[in-house]
């Protein structure tokens, strides 16, 4: 709130609030402010007061000012500061039905798009004390446990650590990992052997040594769309040229993807098979034996990321089950369920593919931590995970619940089935918008735009089902919604 009793005048609070969030990208580059009448009612000043803090931030690089459209904050800015004189990237242009996926989505050249990390710096930067609706994690006290701490410090004796940490570990990965990761794996249906695995820093870092190695700049990858924000970043950060691919419940939309392999020969396609983020899709077994087709006849790889097999039923389709690792690659990880911080992820590949992955694994990184690797490997061998996995489930299944019936009874639809830990729900109102006002209220939410290779207005918006399940969130969403509107 702004304060008249305050060292600094109201206008200089009003510009200090907006550029401290547009420098914490909490405001994305290209994102529109409130309009003056708009601001002014938001933070009961005089339309004098809205003027000069946007003089002050047009002044400071910060927005720019569109002729009878309102300011907006500035793309080129951002990328400069954040890539000392890079020129910054272009955004992607995404295609919108069949008939018309021939364009192919503009190449960005080295910058990533800064709009698509929004949500990711908002991971870091803590709104407030209250739950947070746009995280993509579980809240921190339903990770706390005993037997992580106590795994770690029995892998940490100095016997141990003179073992293992004064020299470099296994350039694949703990070996005993990578044995109970096979194992896991089979039973999800996905064959594999400890020599084919490789472990990593996160997911995140299994999908980019994936991209590294078998793609090069300009070359044409699908990705699932609405789709993982960070992927869309990361890729376009690399060069290549994003083919969107609608996601509907049992799938990809095939037929996008046989046009694009007709036209542009794509060399990867991403995608999330099962609780896909952020619709909740399930891929079903008809859909995954066509894209299996595709692949084959067209000779492009998989990458099958399943951040979310620790609360997904086992018999889920999954296409590295499906087609054996021939052409897929299957990437997970347990960030999601064990802790944010604990960056172990792994790959299972095909076996001519082991060897170029593991080369960029090693100019990357060199090594994965070892203590981290054999602490997580107790975690698993002795059931702990799995028991973990369980009640995590079946609070988020609780959880869940209540979150719909607050969502529905706040004037929300849902434009997917709510599974798994995300609702991707149509709100009615501009979430971009919206957005902007709940961080007055101190709640970070995920607007829709995030979740496409070229931003543009959305009504829907992502929901954690874990934080969303306390109607203090929904009386202010509803509120704030209704003066959208």
């Amino acid at each position: 709130m702004l304060m008249k009793t305050s060292a600094q005048s109201l206008t200089e609070q009003l510009a200090e609030r907006f550029a401290e969030r547009i420098r914490n990208r909490l405001l994305a580059p290209g994102a529109r402010l409130p309009s003056v009448r708009q601001c002014a009612l938001q933070h009961t000043v005089s339309p004098s007061t809205v003027v000069a803090a946007y003089d002050q931030l047009l002044a400071q690089g910060l927005v720019e000012a569109r002729k009878n459209r309102g300011f907006f904050v500035r793309e080129a800015t951002l990328a400069r500061s954040a890539h000392a004189g890079s020129p910054p990237p272009s955004q992607p242009a995404a295609t919108d039905s069949l008939a018309r996926a021939a364009p192919v989505n503009a190449v960005s050249h080295g910058a990533p798009p800064v709009n698509a990390t929004a949500l990711i710096r908002g991971m870091f930067h803590q709104v407030s004390q209250k739950p947070q609706p746009g995280m993509g994690v579980f809240p921190s006290d339903w990770l706390e446990s005993t037997f992580m701490p106590a795994a770690v410090r029995k892998v940490t004796g100095t016997r141990a650590l003179h073992d293992f940490s004064l020299q470099y570990g296994e350039p694949l990965g703990d070996t005993g990992l990578r044995r109970v990761l096979a194992k896991k794996l089979a039973a999800l249906n996905v064959e594999t052997v400890p020599d084919h695995i490789i472990t990593t820093v996160g997911a995140t870092h299994a999908l980019d040594i994936v991209s590294r190695t078998l793609l090069r700049a300009g070359d044409p990858v699908m990705v699932e769309e609405p789709g993982w924000a960070v992927e869309f970043a990361r890729l376009s950060a690399l060069g290549m040229r994003i083919l969107p691919v609608p996601r509907r419940a049992d799938g990809p939309d095939l037929e996008v993807m046989a046009k694009y392999c007709e036209v542009h020969k794509p060399k990867l396609y991403v995608s999330v098979s099962v609780f896909h983020n952020p619709t909740g899709y399930c891929l079903s077994p008809g859909s995954a034996h066509r894209v299996l087709q595709l692949a084959t006849q067209h000779g492009f790889h998989i990458v099958e990321d399943d951040t979310y097999s620790h609360i997904a039923p086992e018999h889920a389709t999954r296409l590295s089950a499906l087609d054996g690792l021939q052409r897929t690659i299957y990437v997970s990880g347990f960030a999601k369920i064990l802790a944010p911080n604990w960056r172990i992820g792994f790959l299972a590949a095909p076996p001519a593919l082991v060897e170029p992955l593991l080369d960029t694994k090693l100019l990357a990184t060199l090594t994965t931590p070892a203590l981290l690797e054999k602490a997580l490997t107790l975690c698993i061998e002795q059931g702990q995970l799995r028991r973990h996995s369980e009640r995590i489930r079946t609070r988020l299944d609780a959880a869940r619940a209540r979150s719909v019936k607050l969502a529905l009874a706040a004037g929300c639809r849902f434009a997917a089935e709510p599974t798994g830990l995300f609702g991707w729900v149509d709100t009615g109102v501009d979430t971009d918008v919206l957005s902007q006002r709940m961080l007055d209220e101190g709640y970070l939410l995920a607007p829709g735009a995030l979740f496409h290779a070229a931003r543009a207005p959305s009504t829907l918006m992502r929901i954690n089902f874990a934080t969303t399940q306390e109607a203090a969130f929904w009386r202010v969403f509803s509120r704030l919604a209704s003066a959208v509107r």
